[in-house]
């Protein structure tokens, strides 16, 4: 297995608040574009078996030779291109996905129409957990920030794991909860600041928990950065030529350098 588990970040079911399949319905209803590549695009020609796989989850590398036998015959691989819809909110769901490569967001549409973004994923992340004991529907809509590949396993198949495997399913259980305190005091924090300490709130995300690294390109548009914290895309392009300006960041288009990680920090924690 390649890579660090503990970058894994899984999606989380809230049991106590799951909204009503007939509202997701009239999402479904609205916002279904037959054009976009949406939740079935073609099979790749080949397949990587699942005990060769150099990109397991977590999760996955504790299986046994026979059960990762029995996901790949009920598992196949696709790859999407940069912008594809990879999963619908409100859209049904009989897999699933697990993204093996690239970036994704996770986003919600608001009451007036906006676009919400709740996070950016990782690869080695389960996509569609929130359906798996909840109900039938996909809560949240994941679109690819980059070309990425992914695999669709058969719902029934992956319970059956959670079911049967303990390990397994403590491997899920740590990586729900991870993500689901991150989320939380991501979110609480940035309820507490001002623009400025958001803003770099957001470039301490990217540098710390996307790319790991002080030099990153932002995966989306100030548009998107702005919907992401929560701001205007207007205050969002004025506080990162303001820290540009102070020398604490190197921006050019989407590069951006964090010249002076303690100013920042020192920024994002009195907000």
């Amino acid at each position: 297995m390649t890579g660090d588990c503990k970058i894994r970040n899984i999606r989380r079911c809230d049991e106590n608040h799951i909204p009503s399949v007939k509202k997701y319905a009239s999402l479904w209803a609205k916002y279904y574009k037959p054009s976009c590549n949406l939740m079935f695009p073609d099979p790749l020609p080949y397949k990587t078996h699942c005990r060769d796989c150099k990109e397991k989850s977590c999760a996955a590398a504790v299986l046994a030779p026979g059960e990762l036998d029995d996901v790949n015959e009920n598992s196949r691989e696709a790859e999407f291109k940069k912008g594809d819809i990879i999963i619908h909110e409100g859209s049904l769901n009989s897999n699933i996905i697990y993204l093996k490569s690239g970036l994704v967001k996770e986003y919600v549409r608001t009451s007036n129409d906006k676009e919400q973004i709740l996070q950016i994923v990782k690869k080695y992340s389960y996509l569609g957990l929130p359906s798996l004991f909840g109900d039938r529907v996909n809560h949240y809509s994941y679109a690819a920030l980059e070309d990425i590949k992914v695999c669709y396993i058969d719902i029934g198949m992956f319970k059956q794991l959670i079911k049967n495997n303990g390990e397994f399913a403590y491997e899920i259980l740590i990586s729900v909860s991870r993500d689901s305190l991150n989320n939380f005091h991501r979110f609480m924090s940035q309820s507490q600041k001002k623009t400025y300490g958001k803003v770099a709130d957001a470039m301490l995300y990217f540098s710390r928990i996307i790319y790991e690294n002080i030099e990153f390109e932002i995966p989306f548009t100030r548009q998107e950065l702005a919907d992401l914290i929560g701001i205007s895309r207007e205050s969002a392009t004025r506080v990162l030529l303001k820290l540009k300006e102070d020398g604490i960041l190197s921006v050019e288009d989407r590069h951006v350098k964090i010249k002076d990680p303690e100013l920042l920090q020192q920024i994002s924690r009195n907000g």
